[in-house]
């Protein structure tokens, strides 16, 4: 007997999902007896554990699934092949994940696909066989970053772009949106420096960066841990205040730097929905109700800014999610 946690989020918007059947289904669906399905992330950061709570309220609603949770330490494709190989040995039924590199990732999906039900998350690999894609339109939010860039730099300026991995397309895609919304301004891009999810690496890429460009006026982190590293860094080199500061995500030292005005805003997704809407989406495709998914097979959720005069409010709801008063 499952018990339903209830939690409500009043600034979760449970987005109208398009109604167009697929017809061409890219993997066995299991029919009757209990569903087991899978949730893999593509590193171990805290903004996975909003995710996983919405795993298991859907969990929770749904009688007939099971879910399991996965999140890569190393945040590497080989791992990430290593866990849904056991996942298939177990018998799952559907997995949703967040590819680490899409493109090179496309073979390994489609075996997946030939097994399971699968949908990607977080980061979607379009030209592979999944069924779907639940996350954030990565190009809008970074056209979003980019408004904000614009904002918090009205003269123009220098400025340098943190991320885990390049090659990974929820970055190429929120680094597209930045570039789009920056065309024809006065701010120039100095590079985008990678750290492949290592946070000293993280940390050290901002350091160097205040080194090397001392009148780099903005720093942008890409991906959630890069917040709080950019911080780290600049509180260390007693620049707080001088520089501007854009992140995503809503770790707690990101938000503590909202608060305290050290950092200008972040763009939050909402894992929370990545979570609950995956496996309620997978269950409805493995008893054949395709009608949810869209004809683009892309499920958007939408993304929020967190600044100075929102973050109080936000840091409530983010902390009811992650089971703390």
């Amino acid at each position: 007997m499952k018990i339903t946690a209830r939690i409500t989020l009043a600034f979760l918007v449970l987005i109208p999902l398009a109604s167009c059947t697929q017809n061409d289904s890219t993997a066995p669906s299991s029919t009757g007896g209990q569903k087991r399905f899978a949730f893999v992330t593509n590193n171990a950061s805290d903004f996975w554990t909003i995710a996983r709570k919405g795993t298991e309220k859907a969990d929770a609603e749904l009688a007939d699934v099971t879910v399991e949770f996965r999140l890569p330490a190393d945040g590497t494709a080989a791992e990430q092949k290593r866990m849904t190989d056991d996942l298939l040995a177990k018998g799952v039924d559907g997995i949703a994940i967040s590819p680490v590199d899409p493109n090179n990732q496309v073979a390994m999906i489609n075996e997946l696909a030939k097994q399971a039900i699968v949908f990607t998350q977080d980061s979607d690999a379009p030209e592979s066989n999944r069924a779907a894609y639940v996350g954030t339109d990565n190009v809008a939010a970074g056209r979003q970053a980019g408004n904000l860039i614009k904002e918090a730099l009205p003269e123009g300026g220098r400025i340098m772009l943190f991320v885990g991995k390049t090659d990974a397309r929820n970055a190429q895609e929120r680094l597209q949106g930045i570039k789009e919304s920056l065309q024809g301004s006065n701010v120039e891009i100095i590079d985008v420096r990678t750290d492949d999810t290592d946070r000293v690496r993280a940390k050290s890429n901002v350091a160097d960066t205040l080194v090397k460009y001392p009148e780099v006026k903005a720093l942008v982190g890409l991906w959630s841990y890069n917040g709080p590293a950019i911080l780290n860094a600049v509180k260390d080199a007693g620049k707080t205040g001088q520089i501007k500061i854009i992140a995503f995500d809503e770790e707690d030292e990101t938000l503590a730097g909202v608060k305290d005005g050290h950092i200008y805003a972040t763009v939050v997704q909402q894992p929370y929905e990545f979570g609950y809407q995956a496996i309620k989406l997978m269950a409805s495709y493995a008893n054949g109700d395709k009608s949810a998914i869209p004809a683009g097979k892309q499920i958007y959720i939408p993304t929020l800014v967190i600044k100075g005069d929102n973050v109080a409010d936000f840091q409530n709801k983010i902390n009811g999610l992650r089971g703390r008063s």
